[in-house]
């Protein structure tokens, strides 16, 4: 025992989903004394953990906890002294949409623990990647392995961060002395997962969960959360074997998944059944879905700023939800001794058993937000488009009002609208700042310079934006050029003929015909969503029905021809 206190590993991202799981499955099978990494300032056990395995391990000293913030080195240097074994899991969630955090923790965050285990001496570093580096969001994988190249475009700047983590990794392989390798799980769940089963909760919830995005029939491979943590400790193992089998493991990338590739929206299906949920039944066309996903997307794009969060129907959610990935994981069956220990089947019957109280039977026990009040973000926007705030919503309508009625009713040309607004702007805050701090008792709020200023991730995003549009334009006008697919075809000609209808109209018109369309129809859907739902149901499913007939019949005639 005193033998094995002496051994230290290094868990960072230690109070994430599959590194709690690793985390006990270390100090279970008596490994390491164990860090647990991560950025709270102290650990905070949750009820399952208090008297468990992790607390007495804690109590006893077998395990300590790190607060470390992976971007500044001097904290990772610290944890990683005289460690023997770094599991570097650590990274921000994946739904967050942010590249200079995913970049600053994935890229940069890694190349700090390198160098910690560098100039700790450190001996074995496994970094967990994701499957997803080698997914462009366009094309499916079937039983895809090691040889696949990384995306050439990822999905989001997780993935393609990640990538770039791999590459350091990769990289760092024999640095004085130090073996490493990649564990690319796809699709982790089990118990204790915050987003995958949540999210699929929600959506039944919200009347979501009845579609099926897509024909159905696109695989996948998940993997139980208990299978990721193993696949970590095989990796140890032979990167710390006899020195044939340690050069064979290291400096390689593997697949994890639990062997048992299976269609999405029948694993989907069996965690919704198994809480008491109805399957997805209905059928509708991913091309039907993506010009939606690219007006959300647009909407959040605009409105992100004024408090709209991150919404979940995107092109790139699309695109996941529809195609296939499944991989093969002989490699590290081969190199690593990687086989699942739980069946997929019994990993879900334990994830299910585990969220017993997202149950449907408890559904009233939880009210939610309506479908609009989700749709426009839960934040402001919502509160005042759904007049939920009513003074919030009559100020605004005021001020539109204003600006319509003194820019834009008059007709002036842009110009001459902007002017007028740079120099109304300009004596508002003049007049502001030369205000008393408090007048009748009232303390006048002062504007910050920095409330005008444009912040580099900002600009970033910006920059990003305008060159993703551009690419995607590009992809469209060469797969145009192909002249074989007619079903884009006719989506950028109807595309553009409802632009150029648009465009014909004056602006006077659409600003007066639209803001108070916007403060009309998300209320009217809040209180009739119901009715709503089934009409645009109805409406989905012949387009969904007209778009396979016509499909059908350009095949034929093409065929003929």
């Amino acid at each position: 025992m005193s033998g094995v206190e002496e051994r230290w590993c290094v868990v960072t991202g230690g109070r994430g989903f599959a590194a709690r799981h690793l985390v006990e499955m270390l100090i279970k099978y008596d490994m390491f004394s164990v860090r647990i990494a991560d950025l709270g300032a102290t650990i905070d056990l949750e009820p399952h953990e208090e008297q468990g395995i992790l607390d007495q391990a804690l109590s006893s000293g077998r395990a300590q906890y790190f607060s470390v913030d992976l971007r500044h080195k001097s904290q990772v240097l610290q944890a990683c002294q005289g460690a023997e074994v770094v599991f570097h899991m650590a990274a921000p969630n994946s739904s967050i949409n942010s590249y200079q955090l995913h970049h600053s923790v994935n890229i940069g965050g890694t190349a700090n623990v390198i160098e910690a285990c560098i100039e700790g001496k450190v001996k074995r570093l496994i970094y967990t990647s994701s499957a997803s580096v080698v997914f462009d969001g366009i094309h499916g994988i079937i039983n895809g392995n090691e040889l696949l190249p990384y995306a050439s475009k990822h999905i989001d700047s997780y993935s393609a961060t990640k990538a770039e983590g791999e590459r350091l990794i990769i990289k760092a392989n024999g640095a004085n002395g130090l073996l490493t390798c990649c564990l690319r799980p796809s699709s982790i769940f089990g118990p204790g997962d915050r987003l995958l089963v949540p999210s699929l909760v929600d959506a039944a919830r919200a009347g979501k969960s009845k579609f099926i995005i897509g024909d159905g029939n696109n695989v996948y491979d998940f993997t139980y959360v208990e299978n990721v943590a193993h696949a970590h400790i095989c990796a140890e193992r032979a990167l710390a074997a006899e020195l044939t089998v340690a050069e064979k493991a290291a400096g390689q990338t593997y697949f994890i998944t639990n062997m048992e590739p299976i269609k999405f929206w029948e694993f989907v299906s069996q965690i919704l059944e198994g809480l008491g949920y109805k399957r997805p039944s209905i059928r509708i066309p991913a091309l039907v879905m993506m010009p939606i996903a690219h007006l959300v997307e647009c909407t959040y794009k605009l409105l992100g700023p004024y408090g709209m969060k991150v919404p979940q129907l995107t092109p790139s959610r699309i695109r996941l939800l529809s195609c296939s990935r499944s991989f093969d994981c002989s490699k590290a069956k081969d190199r690593l001794g990687y086989t699942p220990l739980v069946s997929l089947q019994e990993g879900l019957r334990k994830t299910i058993e585990s969220y017993s109280d997202l149950r449907a039977e408890n559904q009233s026990k939880r009210e939610g937000p309506s479908k609009a009040s989700i749709f426009l973000g839960s934040g402001r926007v919502a509160d005042t488009l759904l007049w939920k705030d009513k003074k919030q919503t009559l100020s605004a309508v005021l001020i539109l009002v204003a600006i319509y009625y003194n820019f834009i009713l008059s007709g002036p040309t842009i110009i001459s609208t902007l002017s007028q607004l740079l120099l109304l702007t300009l004596v508002f805050l003049f007049i502001h700042g030369i205000l008393p701090e408090k007048i009748l008792g009232y303390t006048i709020e002062k504007i910050p310079t920095s409330h005008f200023q444009l912040s580099e991730e900002k600009s970033h995003q910006v920059a990003l934006s305008v060159i993703s549009l551009w690419n995607t334009a590009i992809d469209v006008l060469k797969s145009l050029s192909m002249g074989n697919d007619w079903m884009l075809f006719l989506k950028v000609i109807l595309s553009l003929l409802i632009l150029s209808f648009l465009g014909a109209m004056p602006f006077q018109s659409l600003y007066a015909i639209g803001l108070p369309l916007a403060f009309v129809i998300f209320y009217v859907y809040e209180k009739k969503e119901q009715e709503i739902d089934s009409m645009v149901l109805d409406v989905v499913s012949f387009m969904g029905k007209l778009k396979s007939d016509v499909a059908r019949k350009l095949r034929t005639s093409k065929k003929n021809d």
